[in-house]
């Protein structure tokens, strides 16, 4: 089990974070420092990727980088109104907040990787990519039918040893569509 990120952590790491970026929208700088200096709420705070997926997050961003500037995410509604997101902050304070930073090289960020926690709305297959997903199919294919192949031989000396030549048959014939089909996987 992971250990939870400490407020002084969380809190070292936004005072780094603003001391090292210029972000895009100024209310975020406000939003970050309030969190600083509001401990219960900061408690609260949990630094994920991905944040869209969450019920309740923001998405902060610095200067250098392509994703917008500032969005805050609360169930199905998505907004770019920083105060509604500050209001927000302030009326729900027990309710858990999801942070992402969008900021130059984050992924490199060892300050970042600290306060990095797994997001708990991500679905299991989420960077899985269809790539990814052919291959697997794919390998998969290829354990079936090869398993289909060990089953059919085992069946065909089965009937070898019984003396059934129609059940014979009809497994050599099976078999011989097996191998086909386990050629042309392994070509492609």
């Amino acid at each position: 089990m992971e250990t939870p990120i400490s407020v002084n952590e969380k809190k070292e790491f936004v005072r780094w974070f603003l001391n090292h970026y210029q972000l895009k929208k100024r209310e975020s700088v406000w939003i970050l420092n309030y969190l600083m200096n509001h401990e219960s709420l900061l408690s609260s705070v949990c630094f994920v990727e991905d944040v869209k997926l969450c019920p309740r997050g923001m998405e902060i961003t610095a200067q250098g980088v392509k994703d917008p500037p500032f969005r805050f995410y609360k169930g199905q509604v998505m907004t770019n109104d920083a105060e509604k997101s500050f209001h927000d902050l302030r009326m729900n304070q027990d309710e858990p907040i999801y942070i992402q930073m969008n900021f130059e090289n984050a992924h490199q960020c060892s300050m970042y990787a600290l306060v990095l926690e797994e997001n708990p709305y991500l679905p299991k297959d989420h960077y899985v990519n269809e790539s990814d997903r052919e291959e697997a199919e794919h390998v998969l294919s290829i354990s079936l039918l090869a398993f289909k192949k060990q089953q059919l031989e085992k069946e065909i000396d089965e009937s070898l040893q019984s003396g059934d030549q129609s059940r014979f048959r009809r497994l050599a014939e099976a078999l011989k569509d097996v191998n086909e089909a386990l050629k042309y996987t392994q070509v492609e």
